[in-house]
């Protein structure tokens, strides 16, 4: 088993530990102290390291985040996270489209 933790600046005053869990090939773990981590809720901190990005991250260790990103190769948690971000790509698109329909609206409803 192999263990990497990160501070992570949130929202409160004290950073939030993040940390990673590689149990096996394929079981990788991922915990976070903000509300949403403590709560079993989807946090954004565990999110962001595992795409990469080192923002907000406070403790200095930041090139473990490759490694962290590495452990996720072949596991659920890839696989979820890759059909989260596919979603939010598609809710972003949609929000778009029904934007310019509510614009298409109004214009339609003033002639």
């Amino acid at each position: 088993m192999q263990e990497i933790a990160f501070l992570v600046q949130g929202s409160a005053a004290e950073p939030y530990e993040v940390r990673f869990v590689k149990r096996s090939e394929t079981n990788l773990s991922a915990y976070c102290t903000c509300p949403a981590g403590e709560n079993g809720k989807h946090c954004k901190h565990r999110s962001e390291i595992l795409t990469g990005s080192v923002d907000g991250i406070v403790s200095d260790n930041l090139e473990d985040v490759p490694t962290v990103c590495a452990w996720m190769v072949g596991t659920d948690v890839e696989a979820a996270l890759m059909e989260m971000l596919r979603l939010e790509k598609e809710a972003d698109r949609i929000k778009k489209s029904v934007a310019a329909a509510k614009k298409k609206l109004a214009t339609a409803m003033r002639d």
